[in-house]
């Protein structure tokens, strides 16, 4: 059920809009004057405030920004029997969803609250969905060495600091670097990932950088690279110690002028992009090799993250190991498993060459080859790679 609190200093208008909106099936609060409606505010949830533009004590414009400040998700309606122009225009700037005049008319009102609940509903379940990408690229562990990427991560964020994310395979460079673009002001923004590895690489310009229409033979269209896909957001470049020493050239410009130019084109194109680089390679010794730029690696690795592999953080498998089940058992479709101490304990004696993504393949096929409750002796049996079988 949709909620909302009236505030309002007229008690005939509280009392009627209260009448009137519960007749309509909405759950209806009132509150006086602005300093008791910010009170309830702190303490309860609503999905819609109609609040008095006039009233003694606090102007309901300031009643509308502190709201906005405790819970900036709320959608507001204001409401006055003074209104003009310029009252309206500055309550719609503050945040207002919309302005209603005194004396209030039913169908306009009834409107504008519809309008509103579906606004409200809205944003809730964007706030929802943020949450569950959130938590899909959850980084999990308490270990020192993951708290220290999580330190680092977090504070680097807000910036729009270029970042080389280093690791071994399956330890999550990418989880890394969703974290730092859902902390970002870029967050509402594309994450464009290209996976420098999988792309040939006479056509990783083109992906890059997009191309013309006849560039080359099977050019049949114009076609936006990554880097104008995720122009106002971030490029994440994975694996880009793979990435032809012709195509990083061409990133060095991007990286230097925010300047592209697609493949068969002299056009100059002007990009607003945060770079975020992973790679399991030692690029000194790529370098030293000639197989990658220094001056790109110095352009990239402004930050310098490392994220652990998993047998340098064993301590982080009972959270990994709980974390797994309940994520695997909900895809599943069925309750969570319990898994013994002794069974733990035999996972944390193993050799993670995978890491993360290994572990979390184990897991999955215990929850499938195990019962209720996952032992020691079917974490022998099942755990080893290629024990993927009853035998």
């Amino acid at each position: 059920m949709v909620k909302i609190l009236v505030i309002d200093d007229e008690r005939s208008i509280r009392n009627t809009l209260k009448e009137i909106l519960g007749f309509e099936g909405y759950s209806v609060e009132v509150a006086e004057n602005g300093i008791l409606g910010l009170e309830i505010v702190k303490n309860a949830d609503f999905d819609i405030i109609l609040c008095d533009i006039k009233m003694p004590e606090m102007d309901g414009i300031e009643v509308l920004g502190k709201i906005l400040e405790i819970k900036p998700e709320t959608t507001v309606v204001m409401i006055s029997g003074h209104g003009n122009i310029d009252t309206a225009v500055e309550a719609i700037k503050k945040g207002a969803f919309d302005f209603i005049v005194k004396p209030l008319d039913l169908n306009r009102l009834l409107i504008t609250i519809r309008n509103a609940g579906d606004k409200s509903l809205l944003v809730k379940e964007t706030i929802v969905l943020k949450q569950k990408i959130f938590k899909q690229y959850e980084i999990i562990g308490e270990s020192t060495l993951i708290k220290k990427v999580l330190e680092m991560t977090d504070r680097v964020a807000p910036t729009d600091a270029k970042v080389l994310i280093t690791g071994a395979n399956g330890t999550g460079k990418e989880l890394v670097a969703r974290r730092l673009h859902q902390l970002s002001a870029r967050a509402e923004a594309p994450f464009i990932e290209v996976n420098c590895a999988a792309i040939p690489s006479e056509l990783i310009e083109s992906e890059l950088f997009g191309h013309e229409k006849g560039a080359f033979t099977s050019a049949i269209r114009q076609r936006k690279g990554k880097f104008e896909q995720a122009d106002g957001g971030t490029l994440f470049l994975d694996e880009i110690g793979d990435m032809s020493y012709s195509a990083q050239s061409k990133v060095l410009r991007a990286l230097q002028e925010n300047i592209i130019t697609r493949v068969g084109s002299d056009t100059a194109i002007k990009v607003n992009v945060r770079v975020i680089a992973a790679t399991n390679k030692d690029l000194a010794e790529e370098i030293k090799n000639g197989n990658f730029r220094e001056d790109l690696y110095h352009r990239l690795s402004v930050i310098l993250i490392n994220v652990p592999s998993l047998e340098s953080r064993k301590e982080d498998i009972p959270l990994l190991a709980s974390y797994f089940i309940e994520q695997i058992c909900s895809e599943y479709g069925q309750p969570p498993k319990d898994i013994e101490p002794e069974a733990i304990a035999e996972l944390q004696s193993h050799q993670w060459t995978g890491n993360i993504r290994e572990f979390r393949n184990v897991i999955e096929r215990l929850i499938i080859l195990c019962n209720k409750t996952i032992t020691r002796e079917e974490v022998r049996l099942y755990a080893p790679p290629g024990n993927s079988a009853i035998e």
